[in-house]
């Protein structure tokens, strides 16, 4: 069984898809942390963000490796570093939808996704497109959304936990500019599937979304 959960920065995607995943004992892959992983090895590079021929080469050249762990969900190996903290940190968040735009490393990163839902066997795959262009034929297709002041909020505590000091207002502009660049960008685009279900996240805690997610699973 396939199941994609989409959605813009901040939905509670990842946590949804990751708990969903352990509850029915199912591989999980985020695929928004491939594409922060390229993004923090081009930073590293020093890579002119805007330079698709560079950005292609980079993915081509770099050796990804996705692992399942119990307490994080996915560990990131990037030419066998573990890079999974890092991925996740401010400047990373500022820049990844740029890279994310390029659709010579989407085609790149697509291959893996597809090769890793084919692989897996029962996944639970979390991004922007899985429903609408990774996995059109999953089973289950899921779109979550919230309101830009909740998904501030909650990755402002997010990042208080982990010590990172950021401007309540300068995260939510931050969100605001991913969501106009996932939605703009020509490749694949952040859009709902015609056939997903839509769940406003805003009002609810995570158990409660990820209840009504298996639910919906199971036909209850």
């Amino acid at each position: 069984m396939k199941i994609a959960i989409d959605g813009p920065a901040g939905a509670g995607k990842s946590s949804a898809a990751k708990e969903v995943a352990r509850r029915l004992g199912y591989k999980y892959l985020d695929t928004g942390a491939m594409y922060r992983a390229i993004t923090v090895k081009a930073l590293a590079k020093n890579i002119d963000l805007q330079d698709e021929g560079e950005l292609v080469a980079l993915a081509k050249s770099c050796e990804l490796e996705v692992k399942d762990d119990v307490e994080k969900g996915n560990l990131i190996l990037l030419n066998g570093k573990d890079i999974t903290e890092e991925i996740r940190q401010p400047h990373v968040n500022q820049v990844v939808s740029i890279v994310a735009a390029s659709p010579g490393v989407r085609r790149e990163l697509v291959h893996l996704q597809r090769k890793a839902a084919l692989n897996s066997g029962n996944i639970v795959m979390e991004g922007r497109d899985i429903g609408t262009n990774v996995l059109t034929d999953a089973d289950f297709k899921f779109y979550l959304s919230a309101t830009v002041e909740e998904r501030a909020k909650r990755r402002w505590l997010e990042m208080r936990e982990k010590g990172i000091e950021i401007s309540f207002n300068e995260l939510r502009e931050e969100i605001s500019m991913r969501d106009r660049l996932d939605q703009e960008r020509e490749d694949s685009p952040l859009c709902i599937a015609s056939d997903a279900c839509v769940i406003d996240t805003t009002p609810y805690s995570l158990a409660e979304v990820v209840d009504k997610i298996l639910s919906i699973i199971s036909g209850d």
